[in-house]
């Protein structure tokens, strides 16, 4: 994103609480033959659009939730977990009003059941002026306003229509056809509903759901009235549609369907939030991708914090890099006011105690860099019959571990020209000796950069390990 201001966003639209009801079953009812699950645990999250408000918090922003809910349990256990998550609320409470609750049964891990309870009927008169009063304060300073349509009520014609000509109003929504007047900066449609929307007769021709996607990109502008629509394939990734520029995917990791909860939340919220923050659009559709990524890993209805994303967005750039690469990522970081730690090593044989310095190294900072020595440089400091595994191995070990950003390779004995072109703030090193000891701690601190030794776990080194391995019969 190419700015560091805080984004100001408002979300407005269909809140709800999701539960996961967490169980086992052992036996099976005597009424009818279905499992008893006996419950152990419940665990209650922020739904809908107070999902892709408690993301945008996560990610970054300010954020201000408009919307309904109910005078009843459920709506005051909503409101507690969005402010204990920072997220501002504006909740207009409507008498007799069902706060919409969807509750899943998780039996051993498994999703077995979900039960919904709601009200989809449009929200009466009185309830719909006060919510178009606070609406009107809420976006007067917005940077960016997401309209959540899930089909909860909540967007009367009247409340659309306060939203249109909005500078930024990304609209999530089941049914996009009624929100052209508005003219939004873009539309998230899933595939189902702009099948719908085109109504060609076709019923979706699915051998090839982007390619039907791309040879309908125009009409799908037409027909939404938005600058920018993304289309989102489940477990295909994306396609997003924008006048003048042919139509561009992203790629999502597979993951199971049950997984996917609120998986579309997150992804509106970080594509908003790179929107308003300068991003281009397919920036932006990248960085919904990679944010949704992160959270169908994760159980339950889940949140993607900023770190998270960045790193997200790191790996799917590439985590090992040449060294003038690297130098121009890292620029982006420091201007994003991100820490920067270096560390460098052979890493011949990656045992625990690597794995314990580098999970230590990774908390010193926000952008950990491992340097690798090149073979003939393994060679020159080690002796002959090292290494024993080739460079191109060793890097791609040290880029699978989750502590590490960034891999690059070095061929002299030393770092020293990679520390004069990456200028890290803390140069770490693992071993039994003190930052006096090491030859490139003038460097750093010339540099501006601080100097700190960790200590490997007792008998875990790389030679003494190649010395057993070889010493066996």
């Amino acid at each position: 994103m190419g700015t560091d201001r805080v984004i100001r966003a408002v979300v407005v639209g269909d809140v709800m609480l999701d539960s996961w009801l967490h169980g086992s079953a052992k036996r099976l009812a005597q009424e009818a033959p279905v499992p008893v699950m006996s419950l152990e645990a419940t665990e209650d999250a922020p739904g809908g659009a107070a999902n892709t408000a408690a993301n945008l918090v996560a990610l970054g922003a300010r954020v201000h939730l408009v919307g309904i809910v109910g005078d009843d349990d459920c709506g005051d256990k909503l409101v507690q977990s969005l402010r204990l998550l920072g997220v501002g609320t504006d909740l207009v409470t409507v008498p007799g009003r069902r706060t919409a609750h969807k509750r899943r049964l998780v039996t051993s891990g498994q999703l077995t059941a979900r039960y919904d309870e709601e009200d989809l009927d449009a929200i009466p008169e009185e309830a719909e002026r006060e919510l178009l009063g606070r609406l009107a304060a809420a976006v007067a300073d917005a940077d960016v306003v997401v309209a959540c349509d899930y089909g909860g009520g909540v967007f009367t014609t009247a409340v659309r229509r306060a939203l249109a000509g909005l500078p930024l109003l990304v609209v999530d929504a089941h049914a996009v056809a009624p929100w052209r007047e508005c003219g939004p900066a873009a539309v998230l449609p899933n595939y189902d509903e702009v099948v719908r929307l085109l109504g060609d007769g076709t019923g979706g021709w699915t051998g090839d759901r982007p390619a039907y996607l791309m040879a309908r990109s125009d009409r799908l502008l037409e027909l939404t009235g938005a600058g920018i629509v993304v289309t989102t394939l489940d477990g295909e990734g994306t396609l997003l549609h924008r006048s003048g520029h042919p139509p561009y995917r992203t790629y999502a990791s597979p993951a199971p369907q049950h997984m996917a909860t609120g998986a579309g939340d997150t992804y509106a919220a970080a594509f908003a939030l790179w929107l308003a923050g300068g991003a281009s659009p397919e920036e932006a559709a990248e960085a919904g991708q990679a944010a949704a990524g992160v959270v169908v890993r994760r159980q339950g209805t889940a949140i993607c914090t900023r770190y998270d994303l960045l790193r997200a967005l790191r790996r799917q750039e590439g985590t090992v890099q040449t060294a003038e690469r690297l130098a121009q990522l890292l620029d982006e970081h420091r201007r994003r006011g991100e820490r920067v730690v270096f560390t460098n090593g052979c890493f011949d044989v990656l045992h625990r105690g690597h794995v314990t310095y580098l999970e230590q190294a990774g908390q010193l900072g926000d952008v950990l860099v491992v340097a690798v020595n090149s073979d003939a440089s393994v060679a020159r400091l080690k002796g002959p019959g090292r290494p024993v595994n080739p460079c191109e191995d060793r890097m791609s070990v040290l880029a699978a571990l989750n502590d590490v950003d960034y891999v690059t390779e070095f061929d002299e004995d030393t770092p020293e020209r990679l520390l004069r072109m990456i200028r890290p703030e803390l140069y770490v090193k693992g071993g039994d000796y003190t930052a006096e000891m090491l030859a490139e701690a003038p460097l750093v601190r010339s540099l501006g950069g601080e100097v700190r030794v960790l200590g490997y776990l007792p008998d875990r080194s790389t030679t003494a390990i190649i010395g057993r391995m070889r010493s066996l019969p």
